[in-house]
């Protein structure tokens, strides 16, 4: 006779899904050491540097948090917070890139207080991705 597995599936992440996850608060972090240091030494190339950065994390963030959503709608994917806060997350990315957009004396402040925010939210959204409190894969 042959046994049927009935265990519930594995509560692993995709591996893709993790890269993007994964990917997003180092590139925050960079954003926010660049703006660390053009506020400390005037020199436009930090703030040119962070807003590569920028770029680069809304690249991974964009697609991760439309996963998450399919994923959620599909009652497969991660819990209501971890939503809610990778959305923060591109929110706040997207506004800190319209602010280093404008000249670079006038980014500051405000871009190094929303880099901050962004770090903060994007550590704590790959922190929940990646911990035990989800439903991936159960359906």
């Amino acid at each position: 006779m042959t046994e049927l597995d009935e265990s519930p599936p594995s509560a692993t992440l995709n591996p893709l899904f993790s890269i993007l996850v994964g990917g997003l608060f180092p590139l925050t972090a960079g954003t926010m050491l660049g703006d660390w240091a053009y506020s400390t030494t005037y020199q436009i190339q930090w703030l040119n540097f962070a807003d590569w950065l920028i770029a680069g994390s809304l690249v991974f963030a964009v697609p991760a948090l439309l996963w998450a959503l399919l994923g959620l709608l599909l009652r497969r994917g991660p819990g209501k917070l971890f939503v809610l806060l990778l959305a923060a997350t591109v929110v706040v990315n997207f506004l800190n890139a319209l602010t280093h957009a404008r000249d670079a004396y006038a980014t500051m402040p405000a871009g190094l207080i929303l880099s901050v925010i962004g770090s903060i939210l994007a550590l704590a959204s790959s922190w929940l991705g990646f911990s035990g409190r989800r439903s991936w894969g159960r359906g």
